[in-house]
C-alpha cells in the first residue's frame, strides 16, 4: 500500500500546484486503499479539461452498469430525444386474425402497477377493441412486427385462460386492414432518464440494440460495438480498445477505460441532443440508485454528486459529476478487481463515496 501510495503521491506532485491543491491527501490514500483493489480513476476540471488525478486511466476495464453512459449516448445518436415509440392493434381480413405492429418500443408492460407509477405503455389496453367488438372471442392469432417476442409472451400470460393467442411473427403490414387501438410510450429522453436514475438492464440493452439496428449495424454484440465506436468516434473521442457485449453492462468482457467515461460524459455535457443523460444521473443521497448512498459514509457530499453507479461480481464503478465550489468536476472510477463477496463490494462504495466526500463543496 505505501508503494501505491507513493506512486500516485507522484503523480500529482507533477502537476501544477494549484492542481496539487485541488485533491486532498485524504483522497489519494482512499484510492489507494485496498478496498478498491487498483482500480482505474480519473479526475477532471471541465472549465480546462485539465485532469486533476489519475490512475490507470487508460486501462480497459468491465464497467458494470456505467456502461449504460455509452448505450445512453448511441441511442441519442441515433434517434431524436423527442422521438415516440408508437404500437397499434389493426383488423385484419380475416376475422379472428389481428396485427400487432410497433417500433421495437422498449416501454411495453403488461404490469398495471408499473403503468400507474411510471407511465408505461399498458399493452393489454389495446385489446379491449377486440372484447368490445366481439365479447364471445376466446381465440385469436395475433401477427405481429417489430414487437419484442418478450413482450407478447407477457400478452399471452396476461390473457391465460381468458383469451388464448396465437403469435405470428411477420415482415409486412400488408394484412391491416383498420386500426382499432393503439400506444404510445413517453418521449425518448424520458425513457433515457428513467433508464439511468434506476439503472434498468433490459430498457438499456433493448435501446442500444435497437439503436444498432437504425445505425445500420447488426444487433448483435458485433453491432454493438460498430455502433458505440461510431458514437464516440462522432463525439471525437477515440474507441480504441473498447470492446461491447451488450448495452447494459452485466457481461464481463465488456472493456472501456476511465478516460473514456470522462471524454463521453465531456463531450454530452452541455450538447441539449444528449441533455437527458445529464437529467438522468441519480443523485446522491436523494435520488435512483444513489438514494442511500452517501448518506451515512459522506453525508457532506449529499446532493452534490451527480452519477451512474454499477456494479457486477467483481466491479464497483461511478462515473458522473462532483460539485465542488462553483466548478462541477467530471470522474470515472472503476474497480474491477474486487473480491466476489458483497461485503467487500459494499466496502468499496464506501471508499469511493468517501473519496468523493473529501473534494465535494457546495456553491456558495
Amino acid at each position: 500500500m505505501a508503494i501505491c501510495v507513493l506512486l500516485i503521491s507522484s503523480l500529482i506532485a507533477s502537476t501544477s500546484p494549484a492542481q496539487a491543491l485541488a485533491v486532498p491527501e485524504q483522497f489519494i490514500e482512499l484510492a489507494a486503499s485496498p478496498t478498491l483493489a487498483n482500480p482505474g480513476i480519473l479526475l477532471v476540471d471541465p472549465t480546462g479539461q485539465q485532469p486533476l488525478f489519475s490512475l490507470d486511466p487508460d486501462v480497459q476495464r468491465a464497467p458494470a452498469s456505467v456502461m449504460k453512459l455509452f448505450s445512453m449516448a448511441t441511442t441519442l445518436s441515433a434517434f431524436n430525444p423527442d422521438m415516440v415509440f408508437k404500437t397499434t392493434l389493426s383488423a385484419t381480413n380475416k376475422s379472428d386474425t389481428y396485427l400487432l405492429a410497433g417500433s421495437d418500443d422498449p416501454w411495453l408492460t403488461t404490469d398495471l402497477s408499473e403503468e400507474e407509477q411510471n407511465n408505461r405503455a399498458f399493452s393489454p389496453s389495446l385489446f379491449n377493441s377486440i372484447v368490445e367488438l366481439h365479447p364471445e372471442v376466446k381465440s385469436i392469432t395475433l401477427e405481429y412486427k417489430d414487437i419484442y417476442a418478450l413482450d407478447i409472451q407477457a400478452l399471452q400470460r396476461y390473457f391465460a385462460g381468458y383469451l388464448k393467442i396465437t403469435p405470428v411473427k411477420v415482415n409486412n403490414l400488408s394484412d391491416a386492414t383498420e386500426e382499432l387501438a393503439s400506444i404510445q410510450s413517453p418521449p425518448l429522453s424520458s425513457i433515457v432518464e428513467f433508464t439511468l436514475l434506476y439503472s434498468d438492464n433490459a430498457l438499456a440493452d433493448r435501446l442500444a440494440r435497437t439503436a444498432a439496428r437504425a445505425m445500420g449495424f447488426t444487433t448483435d454484440d458485433v453491432g454493438l460495438q460498430a455502433a458505440f465506436s461510431k458514437t464516440l468516434t462522432d463525439l471525437g473521442i477515440s474507441p480504441k480498445g473498447i470492446h461491447i457485449y451488450d448495452g447494459n453492462g452485466l457481461s464481463h468482457q465488456n472493456r472501456v477505460s476511465a478516460r473514456q467515461v470522462v471524454e463521453l460524459l465531456l463531450a454530452v455535457r452541455g450538447n441539449s441532443k444528449y441533455q437527458a443523460i445529464i437529467d438522468g444521473l441519480p443523485t446522491s443521497g436523494r435520488t435512483g440508485t444513489l438514494i442511500h448512498r452517501f448518506v451515512h459514509d459522506a453525508p457532506s457530499a449529499v446532493g452534490l454528486v451527480h452519477a451512474k453507479t454499477g456494479w457486477i461480481d467483481n466491479t464497483i464503478s461511478l462515473a458522473g459529476f462532483v460539485t465542488v465550489g462553483a466548478n462541477q468536476y467530471v470522474f470515472a472510477i472503476v474497480a474491477n478487481h474486487i473480491r466476489n463477496l458483497e461485503s467487500a463490494r459494499q466496502a468499496a462504495r464506501v471508499t469511493i463515496d468517501q473519496m468523493l466526500g473529501t473534494i465535494a463543496k457546495p456553491q456558495k
